[in-house]
C-alpha cells in the first residue's frame, strides 16, 4: 500500500467513532500488517508526572518493556531529545534496550501536543537497515494525526 493510501487509512481510523485506545490499536495493526518490515508497532506515552514512558497499544510479540525510564534505550532517549531516532542496526547502539534477539533495527518518532512530548510511536524490525525517509515521513504524519486526536 502506497504511503498516500496508508495515510488515508490512518486518518479514517482516527476519525472513527471508536474509543481512543481502539483507534490506536487499529493503527498499530494496520501498520504492522501493511509494511512487511514493521515487525512490532507500539505507542508509548508519558506515565503521568513520572519521568518514564508506559506502553499503550501495540502489535507484535509480547515485551517486558512496559515501563521505560527517560534516557534509557531508544524510546527513553527520544523522550528527552524530542527528536526522531532511527537506528538502522541496533548492534551499533550502546544505549539500546533489547526487546528480543530478532530485533535488528528501530525507529521512534515523538508525539507532541501543545509543544510537549507526550509519547511516541516505536517500530522494531527484524531487518537491518530497512527504514527510509518515506517511513520517517509516514510515521511523523501518524504522530501529528494522533496528537490532534489527543489534543
Amino acid at each position: 500500500m502506497k504511503n498516500t493510501l496508508l495515510k488515508g487509512a490512518v486518518s479514517e481510523i482516527l476519525k472513527s467513532d471508536q474509543q481512543i485506545a481502539e483507534k490506536l490499536q487499529e493503527v498499530t495493526n494496520l501498520l504492522e500488517a501493511t509494511i512487511p518490515y514493521y515487525d512490532w508497532v507500539g505507542f508509548y506515552f508519558k506515565n503521568g508526572d513520572k519521568e518514564e514512558l508506559k506502553l499503550a497499544q501495540y502489535t507484535g510479540e509480547e515485551t517486558e518493556h512496559t515501563i521505560i525510564p527517560f534516557g534509557k534505550g531508544i524510546c527513553g532517549q527520544v523522550a528527552l531529545s524530542n527528536e526522531n531516532f532511527i537506528v538502522q542496526d541496533v548492534s551499533e547502539q550502546e544505549n539500546y534496550i533489547s526487546c528480543g534477539w530478532k530485533v535488528k533495527s528501530e525507529i521512534v518518532i515523538p508525539i507532541f501536543v501543545n509543544g510537549e512530548n507526550i509519547g511516541q510511536i516505536d517500530i522494531d524490525s527484524h531487518t537491518v537497515n530497512p527504514f527510509t525517509k518515506e517511513d520517517e515521513m509516514l510515521l511523523e504524519f501518524v504522530c501529528v494525526e494522533v496528537a490532534q486526536l489527543l489534543n
